[in-house]
């Protein structure tokens, strides 16, 4: 009869091993993915499947279907000058609105309407936007509050100090190595936080050194945007995704249930984890051209639209404002929202034209590359006038 307990005993400890061994299984194919990411032979796949990889944080429709982006009596074309930046750039979906119409769309290297991209840093953009309307509604008091009035988790850290406003401009003062070329880089370590399942609220409190004061000098520190994300749930005590499903996407009403990428305790990777159609893309990039309304509702105030966008970053070039980018010759009307490998929302309000571009393209840091980019999405807002 005593031999039955042990039994029940050894069965429960290989459960518990299987269990054990399947979430490092998980682990070790994410870490697997993220060293693999961005191979030439998969990166155009990878780009378009990341639920498939990572944890993530599904967002639900909005309860009324999609109101599908109208389409222009005579679409436009291309012209060869732009083809050829589009097969240069291993661009893989191009939609151009005017005037909230659709005036040319197209998919490329084997992708379609669809598929489910990745914002990369084009998220900071969106949460930007999020980010206004709890300013507006006062769950957020002051943007020269402190950091650490709505995220206590950062008191000792090298954001102790900051104000949400830095944090915005990307002017923390914090010291973190953005170079994706380096393995040990701080944006790399973070990649591998996310894939072993780690915690970004830890790995931010982690970060002790300064290469300044606060407020001081612009320097682009992706976390940064994290910490806004840290901002947010504690004046809301809600999910990002759930406030971005609410607040933003229910309004707009998306053609796809989006979702987000996450760490292992389920924290969405606000700075780069967005994974939208590429319409829809365009889409919240109309929604800021019209002053962050849409149909008869003012989804994002438009006083939080024109400051966000407005150049405000201390120090010299390059020109920001909160999580949103302007183009250092200084034409007026055009802001932009940017994510590595050739992720873009171009917005020139004065055409009333709106360009989104997702890509996969594995050479935009080489030398002259950003130059060009942005002489070309000029060059199709001229195209689609």
């Amino acid at each position: 009869m005593r031999a039955r307990p042990i039994l029940i005993a050894l069965a429960a400890l290989v459960a518990v091993l299987a269990l054990a061994g399947a979430a490092k299984r998980e682990e070790i194919a994410r870490l697997l993915a993220v060293n693999t990411l961005f191979e030439p032979n998969r990166i155009v796949g990878n780009f378009s499947n990341m639920g498939t990889m990572f944890h993530t944080a599904p967002m639900a429709l909005a309860p009324l279907p999609a109101d599908p982006l109208r389409r222009a009596p005579r679409p436009a074309a291309l012209t060869p000058e732009i083809e050829a930046w589009v097969a240069a750039r291993d661009v893989t979906a191009l939609v151009v609105l005017r005037r909230g119409e659709v005036v040319f769309e197209d998919y490329y290297l084997g992708t379609g309407r669809d598929d489910l991209r990745v914002s990369w840093s084009v998220a900071k953009s969106f949460l930007a936007a999020l980010f206004g309307i709890f300013v507006e509604n006062g769950s957020i008091a002051s943007l020269d509050d402190p950091v650490t009035k709505y995220a206590p988790a950062l008191t000792g850290s090298a954001y102790d100090g900051a104000s949400i406003r830095n944090v915005l401009n990307m002017a923390s003062g914090v010291a973190f190595d953005e170079d994706y070329a380096d393995y040990w880089s701080d944006i790399n370590r973070m990649g591998r936080v996310i894939a072993l399942g780690g915690s970004l609220d830890e790995f931010a409190a982690s970060l002790t050194e300064r290469r300044g004061e606060p407020g001081t000098a612009f320097q682009y520190v992706s976390i940064d945007t994290h910490v806004l994300g840290m901002v947010l749930r504690g004046a809301t005590g809600q999910s990002v995704p759930e406030l971005m499903a609410k607040h933003l996407f229910a309004p707009l009403g998306l053609e796809a249930a989006p979702y987000y990428l996450t760490d292992g305790e389920g924290v969405a990777f606000v700075l780069g984890g967005l994974n939208l159609t590429t319409r829809d893309y365009a889409r919240f990039g109309q929604l800021i051209l019209q002053g962050g309304r849409w149909g008869e509702d003012q989804v994002v105030p438009e006083n939080w639209v024109m400051e966000m966008t407005a150049e405000s970053a201390p120090g010299e070039r390059p020109r920001y404002g909160y999580q949103w980018w302007l183009p250092n010759d200084g034409r007026p009307g055009e802001v932009f929202a940017q994510g590595v490998y050739g992720q873009f929302i171009w917005i020139d309000r004065g055409a009333g034209v709106v360009v989104a571009v997702n890509s996969a393209d594995t050479g935009f840091l080489a030398p002259g590359v950003q130059s060009e980019n942005i002489a070309v999405l000029r060059a199709i807002v001229e195209e689609m006038q």
